[in-house]
């Protein structure tokens, strides 16, 4: 008997022209995790590891040689039935969140008998989650275009990202949407991935606070020594989440009682996997601050995981996640994800075609 490992790549290409304040995307490239064991045959764990380039504290050259090398230490284990979860803490690589994430979530799916079930809960028994229609930066009626389309089909939450236009611009866009969609109960919230100068921070939040925003994530570049100020001063909610790239165990504390934000936002893929983010909500929870799930550009393989694992907390399946991302690739992985009236769920009626990873 033996354990068994391998990582296939693949890379999904955008059916848009992707932009964020970062430049623009044309692709993104995963890796994917698969275990089997002997004892089981048949049977294979599946987990996604994506990295964002640029964003992801794991998004270097050797990321793919760290991989195997995981691998080859996972390969040394006896069996994986009855694997406790520090298993996967004790054998991913320090500083390495995606492969964390990918091999959290293929033990998980191994042990529920490689059907794609992380967890068996009411997600995937066809609860909903809502979540927030994503709308990407572009020229105006690009976004207007989305913003129409989401609308259209029942989201009541739309985020938006700005910083990568003309603040003027997106200033009209939000003038825009409250003027045609006043009637509707929308929230908005925005996504300045760092993008406005410290100096011109609380100008531009104190204009943007007359549209009535929920939140704004990352309003200045994370590690930034104003940015207790600006979160502090700030009309907006702030939301933190590149912040939190790289900090762990007893600094996610500290991070908080420092900062004081009025939301975090998770990604399993970039804050250390499941069990990051489980610390990072166990200390957000034990401070008042706020908290969302959302998906980092992982194709349906690695969204699935999340949305089970967002499942696992009651209190997010009455407010918006952040887990619309599965219709952006012309050729997604085949899954039951289906996205309905701003929510997504789980139709165990469609079947999932992995042959392609």
């Amino acid at each position: 008997m033996a354990v068994h490992a391998a990582f296939t790549q693949k890379t999904f290409e955008f059916n848009f022209q992707a932009r964020t304040s970062r430049g623009p995307m044309r692709d993104k490239i995963s890796w994917f995790i698969k275990l089997w064991d002997d004892a089981a045959p048949g049977v294979v764990g599946l987990g996604e590891c994506g990295p964002l380039p640029g964003l992801s504290i794991d998004a270097r050259p050797d990321f793919e040689e760290i991989l195997q090398a995981t691998l080859q230490k996972v390969m040394q284990t006896n069996t994986l039935q009855n694997l406790p979860p520090i298993w996967v803490e004790q054998t991913a690589p320090a500083g390495f969140p995606s492969i964390t994430f990918g091999l959290e979530t293929a033990l998980l799916d191994w042990q529920h008998g490689g059907r794609r079930v992380i967890f068996d809960n009411g997600f995937v028994q066809g609860q909903s989650i809502p979540i927030n229609g994503l709308i990407w930066m572009g020229n105006l009626d690009f976004m207007m275009q989305q913003i129409n389309d989401k609308i259209a089909k029942g989201f009541t939450c739309i985020k938006l990202k700005v910083g990568g236009l003309n603040f003027d611009r997106e200033c009209d866009v939000l003038q825009y949407i409250r003027q045609r969609y006043f009637r509707e109960n929308l929230t908005i919230r925005l996504d300045a991935n760092g993008a406005f100068k410290p100096e011109e921070a609380l100008m531009k939040l104190e204009a943007l606070a007359k549209f009535n925003i929920h939140s704004i994530e990352q309003p200045i570049k994370q590690g930034s020594p104003e940015l207790a100020d600006i979160i502090r001063q700030s009309p907006v909610p702030v939301a933190l989440d590149e912040e939190l790239i790289g900090v762990e165990g007893e600094a996610r504390v500290a991070l908080i009682e420092r900062l004081k934000p009025a939301y975090i936002i998770l990604k399993p893929t970039l804050h250390g996997g499941l069990s990051g983010c489980r610390a990072w909500i166990t200390a957000a929870e034990q401070h008042g601050v706020g908290w969302w799930i959302t998906s980092a550009l992982e194709s349906n393989v690695g969204l699935n995981a999340i949305c089970q694992f967002t499942a696992e907390y009651s209190t997010a399946m009455s407010m918006p996640q952040g887990l619309g991302t599965g219709a952006i690739y012309t050729e997604n992985v085949p899954s039951p994800l289906v996205v309905t009236q701003g929510a997504i769920r789980y139709d165990s009626a469609k079947a999932w075609n992995v042959s392609g990873v």
